[in-house]
């Protein structure tokens, strides 16, 4: 059987529900989907949806970081969207957390409400 371990970072958010930010199982990594809070504070960062999505990014880079891993260890990413108008902007500047990197295996969709009211939320999967 494979061993399980609980990833936490007060880097990143803490949850806000029965679940955690990541599950290591073996050598991937399971992320729970982020929203943009900023973990300083708890506070929303919704003040535009750049700095929302920039959160996001900062987020799952701590959950990343408490796993020993990076960006470039992300095979499979889920990006949610509030309004699928908002494509272009969040796929921009997630886009920059992979220069220079093989980008991994996503899909992005369009659903009819988020956590808390965001306009995005991004879960990955990672492997070292």
């Amino acid at each position: 059987m494979t061993e399980k371990k609980i990833i936490r970072t007060e880097h990143a958010p803490a949850p806000i529900g029965p679940y955690n930010q990541a599950v290591l199982a073996g050598n991937t990594l399971y992320m729970s989907g982020q929203i943009a809070i900023n973990p300083e504070n708890g506070e929303l960062v919704l003040e535009d949806l750049e700095k929302e999505t920039q959160q996001v990014m900062q987020n799952l880079k701590a959950v990343l970081a408490a796993a020993d891993m990076d960006f470039s260890d992300v095979v499979k990413t889920s990006i949610f969207l509030s309004d699928m108008n908002n494509f272009g902007t969040v796929n921009a500047i997630y886009g920059g957390y992979f220069e220079g990197l093989e980008a991994p295996a996503r899909e992005t969709v369009e659903v009819a409400c988020l956590p808390k009211k965001v306009n995005v939320e991004i879960s990955m999967i990672a492997i070292k």
